[in-house]
């Protein structure tokens, strides 16, 4: 059964979710349905968002309303360029880091950076996630990539996890995303500990994680939230990637090794609740039973997940196989992580063209994280497609891939990308988490 969206307050990253996926729809030739359905029947009212700018700013990736979205499809964009050794615009990097408030985090969209945030400025833990991702791969940006790491631990929830909105009860797909923000960062995640109970980011994100109490086929997932808690793809797409200490971009695994999908065990002391090994051992094992329930749900659907957006369960989420895709591939899981990839590669084009930046970065990741070759994926040439979003690149430089670029900064070696990179060429961004990050579907 597809996985329901659950009523919660993450308003503005439901609705860049819900945009995305109504537009998946109708490119795959189904009916469209009105994004407010995206937040479920209980879910509240919407802030009222500030007006769409009259004309977009110099150095924003897309073409669309950026009022939910805009530093996720930017933060994306970015990210994707320096994945594989494209040197961003200047004026694309300034507009990112001049989206911070004072206190460290990111909202989705300020229309005047120049007008300090205020209580009524909608902080986005998300966004802040995905900024601190792209900034600090980028370089340069340390203070700003700090501030937001500290306001980021400073909205932490009592169970150690996070929702988008701060003040809301903690969701997979946000707390997913901040784990990544802080490996990103050079951080232990663990190190962030909430003030009352001390609980870590992994205590939260293994309360969503269903066990051998659950129902058969159902063992393994995330719930996206506790409230109303059902196996839900998206969430189980980021929880895999965030339980195994991995943000948005996953290095390709060297060598020809595979590692084989083990479905939960329930045999007695093996499932991964009560587990004395510490941290790495139940996180790891919950990410090895939510990444056999993903190849679970390919295998059942043809090798794509199903929308979760509620009457649209028989479309496509093109948004969410391409993280499943990063997800497998971040736990070796080489020959599983090939079939929907070969999926996407037929089949996310013509989404990815209506969706704009985030989607193609979404490809252009998922690609990279599998070895594939980005600028020749199903026909299509993703890093030109995506560099066509956004501002001209600063640089390509010729024949180098993003991990030469990375050990010429000093960063960390190892996998040498074995494509050749093209001059001129460059990324955009776009959602889902976030879910949709990361998660439902892409940013617009």
């Amino acid at each position: 059964m597809a996985p329901q969206v659950p009523s919660t307050h993450r308003v503005a990253f439901l609705a860049r979710r819900a945009a995305m996926a109504v537009v998946a729809a109708t490119v795959l030739g189904a009916a469209t349905a009105p994004a407010a359905s995206a937040a479920g029947a209980g879910a509240p009212a919407a802030p009222a968002a500030p007006a769409a700018p009259k004309k977009l700013p110099e150095g924003l990736y897309g073409t669309k309303d950026p009022q939910y979205d805009g530093v996720w499809r930017q933060s994306l964009a970015l990210l994707a360029q320096d994945t594989v050794g494209v040197k961003p615009a200047a004026p694309a990097v300034e507009w990112l880091a001049g989206q911070q408030c004072a206190d460290g985090a990111f909202t989705a969209f300020r229309a005047e950076p120049g007008t300090a945030c205020n209580a009524k400025t909608m902080r986005d833990t998300n966004q802040t996630a995905a900024a601190i991702q792209a900034l600090a791969a980028l370089g340069g940006h340390g203070e700003a990539v700090h501030k937001a790491l500290n306001w980021l631990k400073s909205v932490q929830n009592d169970d150690g996890g996070w929702s988008s909105m701060p003040g809301s009860p903690s969701d997979a797909n946000s707390t997913a995303v901040v784990i990544g923000a802080f490996v990103a960062a050079g951080e232990r995640p663990e190190s962030s500990t909430s003030k009352k109970g001390g609980k870590t980011p992994y205590d939260g994100l293994l309360t969503f994680r269903l066990g051998c109490d659950a129902k058969e086929g159902e063992r393994g997932a995330f719930t996206f939230q506790l409230k109303g808690k059902a196996p839900n793809a998206d969430a189980t797409a980021a929880a895999t990637t965030g339980a195994l200490r991995k943000g948005f971009v996953v290095a390709p695994a060297g060598g020809g090794s595979d590692s084989p999908v083990k479905p939960l065990s329930c045999k007695e002391g093996e499932d991964s609740r009560g587990s004395k090994e510490g941290v790495a051992g139940p996180a790891a094992r919950a990410a090895e039973g939510g990444a056999a329930y993903l190849v679970a749900q390919l295998d059942k659907n043809g090798q794509h997940l199903p929308s979760a957006m509620p009457g649209q369960e028989k479309q496509p989420d093109v948004g969410n196989t391409a993280d499943t895709v990063v997800a497998l591939a971040a736990g070796g899981h080489r020959a599983a992580a090939q079939r929907p990839l070969a999926w996407l590669k037929k089949n996310a084009s013509a989404w990815a063209k209506e969706n704009g930046p985030a989607a193609y970065a979404q490809l252009v990741l998922a690609a990279h994280a599998t070895g594939a070759d980005p600028r020749s994926f199903g026909g299509t040439d993703l890093v030109a497609a995506l560099n066509a979003t956004g501002p001209k690149p600063a640089a390509v430089a010729p024949g180098k891939g993003a991990q030469d670029s990375k050990d010429a900064k000093g960063s960390e070696g190892g996998f040498k990308l074995w494509w050749v990179i093209g001059v001129g060429l460059a990324f955009g961004a776009g959602i889902g988490f976030l879910l949709s990050g990361r998660r439902k579907k892409n940013a617009l």
